[in-house]
């Protein structure tokens, strides 16, 4: 009781300092009378069709003829520090609704001329940087939750107290003023600022679903659309989400991740490369989370890709072959590739490994033809980064040594113009008559045969291994005209041939019969 008639005292102290303080505090109570009442209706009854709040239906508490100034909200800021006063908190929670409902320029920036119940475009900023810095601390703090707690439990274990039904209605009314304004801003660095501050306040989710669900759709559309700091934010909340709540929400974030990828890489260009790989290896780190889960999910994906590959195996028409020399498709399998190469060392993924390498070696079987040089090359590239990580051998000498025979136009050809490999899956019909492209040929499979090579060089199969590419390389060694490839194709052959010499001697030194794999495999 002498707690509560000194803060009356304060208070009363505070009425008669600043007039306009006063007048605002007295209007608290029908706007979180106004919060109250929105818990009588479902999460999801102000919004609109694609998710975001309509200001329309009750969300705008403030109004012109209570405007909230500087010095009032200096007063509140001040009381929600010391006191943790729930008056003035829900004051401030009412004027961050309104600076989120704000209006946006086409520009994307918050138009604050069209901001309701705020006094000047200062008031609207500190009310913003405020309650997004400071919320989390304070709701933890008047729940007695610990800042380093991040388990759903532990507001689940809440939900029947006083002080969370206390607290609830604002908690809820800042979560959704934030996810609105999420919606209607497109500044990058607002919105990367609102998903920092916004994702460690996750555990307030667990009791309103609706929101958490809105939270996902929201960070998904930011990680795929966004570029740099926000793309990086957006994917942290989304691997947060998927943390926190688990087998609840780890599907869903998933499902609607890896829709969005396959969504935004049906075309690359220089530009939009870097980002999806950035897009992949986020996927990669999110399905890292549940292997076990992620894998059952990636043979589904998997085995539909493998379906369109026998559509353009068996009828080989124009439109399912399309499909498949795609980026789309491409785009799909490095993405499956790359997930198997990260986790297959800690987790049985050999169905799933196998079933990708059928569909590669279909791939490179359907589009043999040298305008498909940059897709076989990619084949034989998955291939390779396959073998590596899961230690089977892959047989890709074959697919390599292919392109060596390639024959498109003169060895004199003249140099074409600058064609960029990592943003096509086809040549042009005059590349092929160029001299770059016979470069790029024979570079190519000398690169490729290198990495094949040293993944064996030390097994005692080598020199088999090595028998057959060695003869079609002095085969081509003999019948090329360019001084500058037949260097370039002898100094392979030597070093291979070198390697080969170093294996059997060593072979010959060893008692233990071939029958021994034991024996064998540890050569």
């Amino acid at each position: 009781l002498l707690e509560l008639a000194g803060k009356r005292k304060k208070l009363k102290r505070l009425e008669k300092k600043d007039p306009e303080f006063s007048k605002f505090l007295e209007s608290y109570e029908n706007g979180l009378e106004k919060l109250r009442d929105e818990e009588n209706f479902s999460d999801e009854d102000n919004t609109s069709d694609d998710g975001t709040q309509n200001p329309s239906k009750g969300s705008a508490i403030l109004s012109k003829d209570k405007l909230l100034t500087s010095s009032a909200l200096n007063t509140l800021c001040q009381l929600v520090r010391e006191q943790r006063s729930i008056s003035a908190l829900t004051s401030l929670l009412n004027g961050y609704r309104a600076a989120c409902h704000c209006g946006t320029e086409p520009s994307g920036l918050l138009d604050v001329d069209s901001c309701c119940g705020l006094q000047d475009s200062k008031t609207f900023s500190k009310i913003l940087i405020f309650m997004l810095q400071e919320a989390d601390n304070i709701f933890r703090g008047m729940l007695g939750i610990s800042c380093s707690s991040c388990k759903k439990e532990t507001i689940l274990e809440l939900k029947n107290t006083l002080k969370w039904k206390t607290m609830k209605p604002l908690i809820k009314s800042y979560l959704r003023s934030t996810l609105f304004l999420l919606n209607q801003v497109t500044d990058s660095e607002i919105l990367a600022f609102s998903l920092v501050q916004l994702r460690a306040s996750i555990i307030f989710f667990a009791a309103f679903r609706p929101l958490l669900h809105r939270l996902i759709k929201i960070a998904v559309h930011l990680w795929v659309t966004g570029e740099g700091c926000l793309a990086s934010h957006s994917f942290l909340v989304i691997k947060h989400v998927a943390s926190v709540f688990r087998s609840d929400c780890f599907n869903s974030c998933l499902i609607k991740t890896y829709k969005a990828f396959i969504g935004h890489c049906k075309f690359v260009d220089p530009v939009s490369s870097k980002h999806i790989q950035f897009l992949r290896n986020s996927f990669i780190e999110l399905c890292s989370q549940d292997v076990p889960n992620s894998s059952s999910k990636a043979m589904v994906c998997v085995e539909q890709l493998a379906k369109i590959l026998q559509m353009g195996l068996r009828a080989k028409k124009k439109e399912a072959v399309k499909r498949i020399c795609s980026w789309q498709y491409t785009n799909c399998i490095d993405l499956w590739v790359s997930f198997i190469s990260a986790n297959i060392q800690d987790y049985d993924l050999k169905p799933l490994l196998y079933t990708i390498i059928q569909i590669i070696n279909g791939v490179a079987v359907l589009f043999p033809g040298p305008r498909y040089l940059p897709l076989r090359l990619k084949c034989i590239q998955w291939l390779n980064n396959l073998s590596s990580s899961s230690g089977v051998f892959i047989p890709v000498a074959s697919f390599a040594l292919d392109i060596l025979e390639y024959k498109t136009g003169k060895d004199n050809g003249k140099p074409g113009k600058d064609f960029n490999f990592s943003s096509s899956v086809k040549l042009p019909k005059h590349w092929l008559k160029s001299r770059n492209f016979q470069e790029k040929c024979v570079s190519s499979v000398i690169e490729l045969l290198a990495m094949h090579f040293a993944q064996w060089s030390y097994h005692i199969t080598f020199p088999e291994l090595a028998t057959i590419p060695l003869i079609r390389l002095r085969k081509f060694n003999e019948t090329t005209t360019i001084e500058s490839f037949r260097r370039v194709v002898k100094r392979f052959i030597d070093q291979v041939e070198q390697n080969i010499e170093f294996v059997q001697r060593k072979r010959d030194e060893v008692a233990f019969s071939p029958k021994d794999h034991q024996s064998v495999e540890s050569f």
